[in-house]
């Protein structure tokens, strides 16, 4: 095939997607419409089902977006919410000869030679990219995550159709303005597409979590990477999933690995992992047991000024000693608005809920009776319908994923069925912040990767 010709295909192709997403989401769109202008009943279970199914077919960004967007609670109706957390990373993958063009593509004419060995099949596929199992020539193990043709397009295409259905949503339920909620996750999933940046991100966690024997980082291979193609050591492990059985002692391990993996680059550096699904690790093994987890993923990583992270504390230091002002100066930090006396006392409902386990000086579960993919539903539930007496409100940009993380943290803790003091863990964090030291140590962690502060 000619390059004209592969340019011709790739166009037919951009321009199959924009029909295909569009027509999804329109016909969702349209079905919700009609429904709320002719009010008769609208079958959400079956739309949602029929859209899952439809954007199941896609690989790509909307896939990537959907689960975003399925584990905030209460952006989506929870039939929508439901139906796309069932969607997974398996797209299907680029075959062997596509592989060569694509490799050829970042690494040259030669690429072959700069491997020992690489395997034209993935090891795994995902939503913007697949990885490819290869080996250096000093016999070094490596993980090549060569991203899919045309994903910038694909990525525009997507979101264009997501902020038509967000409007939508805003006029029919307006108790959430989600426009910074869009912004935010359009913005982290044009980062994902530089795989250059993920890489600075990587060598970050590297350096941040140097002295956490925990968890493990990859190492970059600068060299065999550029802006869609990267190249990582290859970290054996086995799946989180599959130690849920396991013994006490070892869950526990596990889930206090994943409390320092995301706490401890949030409270010294300012910067949190903001995908944090059960694929993004594995377990390790220490002396023939489960010693810690890999993290694996750096694609969704979000840096915060060291003042969101000061509020963050500060509205769990005003809950902890029930300090209002405290509580309030936190929240106005994060960027909400026009907070009232009612509006207060709905954001604490859900404050409370987050940072409970993290207020209660014992041994303790996450949650009570919850099953993982249910953690945080009751209570955005509930916040959800105590706004519609008194809201509206806007989510601010810096706080969706956060919270979003907060969430899928708390049902990877569920999923092990851990029993930990949260309360000791999380003031071990905190119990040395400083915003000036944290100021520096940000200044110092993100000039030595080449990456800029929020």
């Amino acid at each position: 095939m000619s390059q004209r010709d592969e340019e011709a295909n790739r166009l037919t192709g951009r321009l199959s997607r924009y029909a295909r997403v569009g027509a999804n989401v329109s016909g969702a769109a349209a079905s919700i419409a009609a429904a709320r202008l002719f009010g008769f009943g609208l079958d959400r279970e079956k739309n949602a089902a029929d859209l899952t199914r439809a954007l199941g077919g896609l690989k790509g960004p909307i896939m990537k977006v959907a689960q975003l967007l399925a584990t905030i609670p209460e952006v989506l109706p929870p039939e929508y919410a439901n139906e796309l957390q069932k969607l997974q990373s398996e797209a299907p993958p680029m075959g062997p000869a596509f592989v060569k063009r694509r490799m050829m593509a970042e690494l040259g004419p030669d690429w072959e030679q700069r491997f020992a060995h690489f395997d034209k099949l993935p090891a795994a596929a995902a939503s913007l990219g697949q990885v490819h199992r290869a080996t250096a020539h000093d016999g070094a193990r490596l993980a090549c995550k060569l991203q899919y043709p045309d994903m910038q397009s694909a990525v525009e295409a997507d979101i264009a159709q997501l902020e038509i259905l967000f409007a939508l949503h805003r006029r029919m339920d307006p108790v959430i303005d989600t426009r910074e909620i869009i912004k935010e996750i359009s913005a982290r999933v044009r980062e994902e597409l530089d795989y250059r940046r993920e890489a600075k991100h990587a060598a970050l966690y590297a350096g941040v979590l140097d002295d956490e024997p925990l968890v493990r980082v990859p190492d970059v291979h600068a060299d065999l990477s550029t802006g869609r193609l990267l190249t990582l050591s290859w970290l054996d492990g086995t799946k989180m999933l599959s130690h849920v059985d396991t013994p006490l002692a070892i869950r526990n391990r596990l889930a206090t690995a994943m409390f320092r993996a995301w706490w401890h680059p949030f409270t010294s550096v300012g910067v949190i992992h903001g995908d944090p699904h059960l694929g993004n690790y594995t377990v390790f093994e220490d002396a023939g047991e489960p010693g810690g987890i890999n993290l694996l993923d750096y694609g969704c990583v979000r840096i915060f000024p060291p003042r969101f992270i000061a509020a963050v504390i500060d509205l769990y230091k005003g809950l902890e000693i029930n300090d209002e002002a405290r509580v309030v100066h936190a929240y106005e930090t994060w960027g909400f608005r026009n907070l009232k006396r009612d509006l207060i006392d709905v954001l604490n409902v859900w404050a409370r809920f987050i940072y409970g386990p993290l207020l209660d000086d014992r041994v303790r579960s996450i949650a009570d009776g919850v099953a993982p993919g249910a953690y945080g539903r009751r209570e955005a539930f509930q916040v959800h319908q105590a706004l519609k007496e008194k809201g509206p409100i806007t989510i601010p940009q810096e706080f969706v994923l956060m919270d979003r993380a907060a969430i899928g943290l708390g049902g990877v803790f569920l999923h092990l069925k851990a029993e930990l003091n949260f309360y000791r863990l999380y003031n071990e964090e905190i119990e040395r912040f400083s915003l000036a030291e944290v100021t520096a140590r940000q200044d110092a962690a993100l000039g030595s990767v080449g990456l800029q502060a929020a």
